[in-house]
């Protein structure tokens, strides 16, 4: 199948680029499993044998030290290195591919796979990013309930053929990966490429040496994803972008810009400017470097003239070599790049120009922002002289239903809701992301933790990435490093989370400072973390970094009486001992509260303290396997809301929290390992908020008014029995009423950030809730006795959407009495039909224990609501029809509008 060309991307607005990249998203083939005879030949490594997956070990148990096996067949490792070179700084640390021997260039060129004869007819077609286990059955019983009861494991193929027009040779062809899941070969022509082992890294091979120009070229890559790689769902398959970059010899390097702004006030900013220019020609290279800058508007687009301009310069590239030039240039009053609601994040590009004897050979975009940030030990992070609380949650990689492969607008949505309850950071948990996910988040002004490891030489799972990290940790950090340092939402880079070598003293020390430095070669403008559950102030490990990054331990761990003689971790608050012994550096809890619920569900009786763990008939259902919405219980290490909150006021040093965590994800279902997805998010896996939520949001934004009641009221044989009502409000006080009669009107007290009315007894008709603030009316909220099901409501997030087989709607049902009131414990069976150019792509509910596969267009309600995904059709427009039915209701349809595609991708 021949290249399917998308038109290429040019970096500038207003001119054309030599350098030319399409997205590979169509034209593959995909297969699982390798052909008869492989056996092992093309393993990246031997690796340890795992006998069963160590599914439901505590999350915050030690890791254990590697296990060593020696390799006794021949492994692909030796060809798959020198991928690395060009991020390992010492050349005599670099890598030499094996070609002693008469083809051991290139392994793997006698599998019928990677050969252009191979007839691939009868695989899959697939359109990129692809994850080949999202789509499942769920495994129902037995393990992997920490990897998201989803088959992400094993091998898989992906083939296609790139056209290169003969017009197209003497230029450099290169193949770019957003992510691949995981230990990646690339074949060409049946020659072995390279390759890359860590699966959330973007990485680059040199396709030039063996491509055949003025023809077809077979381009084959293997995945082979571990089984207990993961303490949470991976995801399987090419599952983010892949491009083809056309260059010329001499360009600008991959990654190969790096901007920096000093001196910045409203009245003027420096820019600085690093280029890298590599010249992979045959005789040197004499060039002119100029840069344009250009303001972006709010949708990134180019708007106006150059706002400044670095002059020509003159670099010199010999053959087969590098170089590097720095410039800088003043902008006056400059557009700060900052955080709402104060600031706005303006975003500029800059546009190089390489000229060599008067043609331009490269043309290259770097996005940035101008902005200072400062980490001040005292108040936390201030961005352009504003102290900025962080307000943050961790988030995993996963889109829900969606899975590992990665969406834009999903992604936006989600940050679209989080931003709603007032988030203004995102710790990214615990891997460098898509990078279009930190395009969103420059535009959207959050600040980011980007993370580059979870475990370095010591082991959380069998075979997760410390059977790597001796050979690639350099190389991933400088790759992350290099990738995202333009990004003005990044002011953080962490290099490790919860590592096993928190408990190995100075040698786990000295690992740390090493990983420092690397971000500190690469990057000096940002400082460094790596967050500790165990670690204390006069260890080591604390020393190590430049921020202290607390994950639980703020507000302590395991502290009530029923934990006193176990040997799990037991803590008490600790930013007091980490202030003192740190007084210079920044205190941030990386992780926080690890709280718990199940969205509508409510189990009684009602604990009376403000953070419990879970246990059955104390906030948790093992039967059911759902956990409780009164937002009180937490995991056993972890701290609800309240507990929190009440530990950062008390040390009002602290620079903020990132929770744990923003939405559910895929895997790691503490406290229920046979149910498919986490119970500490915030808002659901389908998107649709918790409890908790409005919790967060009277505290995060506290000048927007607003009043929350729970739990719901409609309990059918409750009635006169005691069924306690909380409310969560920006106000100070609050009064309660039932069917009009007060219930009593309450203030917070110190450190409270609930009002809880514990004696209320049900009977049907309207709870009420009137706030109030500094005495004056804030806000109410009300809910009401619904009856039974009698229809369905269907409302889109989006009614229009592009034609290009990527945009989404995310549609809601609602099931509703004849009053048009929601029933808050409908589960009613949904069956969901679509006519027109689109597609139901998933389905979900929220309920961490349905394992309904995604695809399917048969739903249960959970909690009285569900979720489609909705996309619309490559190259298709016009009116997309969904259907939403269930027996005995009243069914309900909505109509949606596609459109053509208006434009490209954006050149990466």
């Amino acid at each position: 199948m021949a290249l399917v060309v998308l038109a290429p991307v040019s970096a500038s607005a207003t001119q054309p680029s030599p350098r030319e990249q399409f997205r590979l998203d169509s034209g593959w083939r995909f297969h699982r499993g390798d052909p008869p005879g492989v056996e092992g030949r093309l393993d990246y490594d031997v690796r340890p044998e795992v006998v069963q997956s160590a599914d439901g070990k505590d999350a915050d148990a030690r890791p254990d030290a590697a296990e060593k096996v020696e390799s006794t067949r021949q492994v692909l490792k030796l060809w798959i290195l020198p991928t690395a070179n060009l991020l390992i700084a010492d050349p005599a640390r670099r890598h030499a591919r094996p070609s002693a021997a008469p083809g051991a260039g290139d392994p793997g060129s006698d599998v019928a796979f990677v050969q252009a004869a191979f007839d691939d007819s009868n695989w899959d077609e697939v359109t990129l990013p692809h994850d080949w286990a999202i789509a499942g059955p769920f495994i129902a019983d037995g393990p992997y309930g920490g990897m998201g009861r989803l088959p992400s494991w094993g091998v898989g193929w992906y083939r296609r053929t790139l056209d290169l027009p003969a017009s197209a040779a003497g230029r450099q062809v290169f193949l770019d990966v957003g992510g691949a899941m995981s230990y990646a070969t690339v074949w060409l022509n049946g020659h072995l490429v390279g390759g890359w082992p860590y699966g959330y890294n973007s990485w680059r091979v040199d396709l030039t040496p063996y491509v055949a120009f003025g023809g077809n070229n077979q381009l084959a890559i293997r995945l082979d994803n571990p089984p207990g790689s993961a303490r949470w769902y991976p995801g399987g398959g090419l599952y983010r972008d892949v491009w083809l970059t056309l260059a010329d010899p001499v360009h600008v390097a991959q990654w190969g810009t790096y901007v920096t702004t000093t001196d910045v006030s409203t009245r003027s900013a420096t820019v600085n400017l690093r280029v890298d220019v590599d010249n992979a020609g045959d005789r040197d290279a004499r060039l002119q470097v100029a840069t344009d800058i250009f303001a972006l508007d709010p949708h990134g687009a180019v708007s106006g003239k150059a706002i400044a301009r670095i002059a020509p310069q003159p670099l010199d590239v010999a053959a087969g070599a590098s170089a590097r030039l720095q410039s800088s240039v003043r902008i006056d009053t400059p557009r700060l790049w900052g955080p709402p609601p104060n600031q706005q994040p303006h975003r500029h590009v800059a546009i190089t120009t390489l000229t060599r004897d008067g043609t331009v050979v490269d043309r290259y975009e770097t996005r940035f922002g101008i902005r200072e940030v400062r980490f001040d030990p005292d108040r936390g992070i201030v961005v352009n002289g504003e102290h900025i609380p962080l307000r943050g949650v961790n988030q995993h990689h996963d889109l829900g239903a969606l899975g590992a492969a990665f969406n834009r607008r999903a992604a936006e949505r989600q940050l679209e809701i989080l931003r709603g309850m007032g988030v203004n950071a995102i710790r990214l948990a615990h891997n460098p992301p898509d990078p279009q996910l930190l395009d969103l988040a420059d535009g959207m002004g959050l600040l980011v933790i980007d993370e580059v490891f979870d475990s370095w030489e010591r082991k959380k799972t069998p075979l997760d990435f410390h059977l790597v990290f001796p050979d690639w940790h350099e190389a991933d950090l400088r790759a992350m490093v290099r990738r995202d340092r333009n990004h003005p939402s990044v002011v953080l880079w962490s290099v490790g989370n919860e590592v096993g070598e928190q408990y190995t003293g100075e040698e786990g020390a000295a690992i740390g400072r090493r990983l420092s430095a690397i971000a500190h070669e690469e990057d000096p403008t940002r400082p460094t973390g790596a967050s500790m559950n165990w670690a204390k102030p006069d260890m080591p490990f604390a020393s190590a970094f430049d921020t202290i990054s607390l994950n639980y331990q703020g507000e302590g761990i395991r502290q009530e009486p029923e934990f006193e003689g176990t040997d799990r971790i037991r803590t008490p608050p600790q930013y007091p001992a980490f202030r003192a012994a740190f007084p210079d550096k920044v205190i941030m809890g990386s992780e926080t509260a690890s709280a718990a619920s199940s969205r509508g569900v409510y189990l009684f009786p009602v604990s009376p303290q403000a953070s419990a763990p879970i246990r059955d008939g104390r906030g948790g259902d093992s039967t059911l396997r759902q956990v409780s919405a009164y937002e009180q219980h937490a995991v056993d290490f972890g701290s609800s809301a309240d507990k929190v909150f009440a530990a950062l006021d008390r040390h009002p040093y602290v620079a903020g929290e990132f929770v744990w965590n923003g939405f559910d994800y895929l895997g790691e279902p503490t406290p229920y390992y046979d149910a498919r997805s986490s119970y500490t998010g915030i808002i659901d896996l389908a998107g649709f908020p918790k409890d908790r939520y409005w919790l967060y949001q009277s505290r995060w934004r506290p000048d927007l008014p607003m009043a929350h009641l729970l739990p719901h009221w409609t309990w059918p044989g409750r009635e006169g029995l005691v069924t306690p009502v909380h409310v969560f409000t920006s106000g100070d006080e609050a009064e309660l009423f039932v069917n009009g009669v007060s219930q009593g009107r309450r203030k917070k007290g110190p450190y409270e950030y609930r009002l809880r009315w514990d004696q209320v007894v049900y009977q049907p008709g309207v709870l009420r809730v009137q706030a109030y603030r500094d005495g004056k009316p804030w806000a109410d909220d009300a809910v009401q006795t619904a009856g039974a099901p009698a229809r369905l409501e269907l409302v889109a997030d989006r009614t229009r959407i592009a034609g290009d087989g990527r945009d989404l709607s995310f549609l809601t049902v609602r099931v509703l009495d004849a009053a048009g009131r929601m029933v808050p414990a409908a589960h009613n069976r949904i069956t969901f039909s679509i006519e027109g150019p689109g597609q139901i792509v998933a389905t979900d509910n929220g309920n961490a224990a349905d394992l309904t596969a995604f695809p399917s267009l048969e739903r249960d309600a959970f909690s009285g609501m569900a979720l489609a995904i909705v996309r619309g059709v490559h190259g298709q427009s016009g009116a997309v029809t969904v259907h939403a039915r269930a027996a005995g209701l009243q069914g309900a349809s909505i109509t949606l509008a596609t459109s053509p595609a208006t434009s490209a991708p954006r050149n990466r």
